[in-house]
């Protein structure tokens, strides 16, 4: 959800203000790494037919029923709050077809949502935590046609290469990559919605990262986000839904109207408030946010999505592991930090 990932993804722009939201998703989910117990059904399970697909093999789950099996039953309750709720699965690696089908063959048996990220655009990341993505443009229009066919006839929401366009607003992807990243990020959202039961929402950064909205509508328009179901926001970040709630309302506005989806895996105590990486990689003291759901009461917002899943890390910082690397001390501190 380094990370499996290719890359990792950790990410902020060095000196970058509230950036980074590390988009560090999971690791290849097809292939979850060696268990010590098989994660409880009661661990993962949600409320009857939910909206999103909850992953019953999610580190979180499979650390919960570990904990049980040890009679650590606290710690496993604090970690149900995590494995109960659907997170986005990251498909890493060359092959994205395997993680794509488990999680969607699994949302079809449960009547609900697959949540995926793509996020494999070449030069991603400026090389930071999450630097890699596909070798060039060719490797990259293959993958997402991978990506795309894998999903299939299955309904799926599909968030579209986090940080890509605010790193070419922000600077840091080098002017001479953003013709070929526009085309190649609009070519993905077409080819994604081929696919009759697919949404795309092409990222878009944090209220804290590209303050001005005006800034960063032209570079959506190029990349394609006309033909888009609209637009992601705050994914791996820690910004309050009542701030994203504004930057998004006010973004939609010079985007004639896009819907958006907003990401609050982790923003239950909203940002720690310090200045460039340590605002973003592994702060102390954040809890989870809103559930998913598409019960937002915003005719504009679609959902509150669990984009970045909760406790893999942001990076090598406080002592965390690679990006989006599970670090169950931090999943324990999300959980532990939630009110209610």
């Amino acid at each position: 959800m380094g990370d499996g990932r290719a890359g990792g993804r950790g990410r902020r722009p060095r000196g970058v203000r509230g950036r980074c939201p590390c988009p560090c998703g999971a690791g290849d989910d097809s292939a979850p790494a060696a268990r010590e117990a098989e994660p409880s059904r009661s661990a993962a399970a949600a409320v009857a037919a939910p909206e999103f697909w909850v992953d019953p093999e999610s580190p979180a789950a499979v650390e919960a029923a570990r904990l049980r099996v040890e009679g650590k039953e606290s710690q496993a309750a604090l970690l149900e709050r995590i494995a109960r709720q659907p997170a986005a699965v990251w498909p890493a690696g060359d092959d994205p077809v395997p993680a794509v089908r488990r999680a969607t063959g699994g949302a079809a048996k449960a009547g609900s949502t697959a949540v995926l990220v793509a996020y494999n655009v070449p030069h991603r990341d400026c090389g930071q935590h999450s630097a890699g993505g596909a070798a060039d443009r060719a490797a990259y229009g293959e993958w997402i046609d991978a990506f795309a066919s894998a999903i299939g006839e299955s309904k799926a929401v599909v968030v579209l290469e986090p940080d890509a366009v605010p790193h070419m607003v922000d600077g840091c992807t080098p002017a001479e990559y953003h013709g070929e990243r526009s085309t190649l990020i609009s070519g993905a959202v077409e080819r994604l919605k081929r696919q009759p039961g697919v949404k795309v929402y092409l990222d878009a950064g944090n209220p804290a990262w590209i303050e001005d909205p005006e800034k960063i509508a032209g570079p959506l328009r190029r990349a394609g986000i006309a033909q888009a179901d609209g637009f992601s926001l705050n994914v791996s970040n820690f910004q309050t839904d009542t701030a994203t709630r504004a930057y998004g309302k006010a973004l939609s506005e010079r985007l004639d109207g896009a819907h958006y989806v907003v990401d609050t895996s982790r923003n239950g105590n909203g940002p720690l408030g310090a200045a460039g990486q340590d605002a973003w990689c592994n702060p102390p003291g954040r809890a989870l946010g809103t559930p998913p759901t598409t019960r937002t009461g915003d005719p504009l917002l679609d959902a509150y999505l669990w984009i970045k899943r909760p406790g893999e890390s942001d990076g090598s910082c406080r002592g965390g592991p690679s990006a989006g690397t599970w670090w169950p001390e931090y999943a324990l501190g999300l959980a532990r930090n939630t009110k209610g």
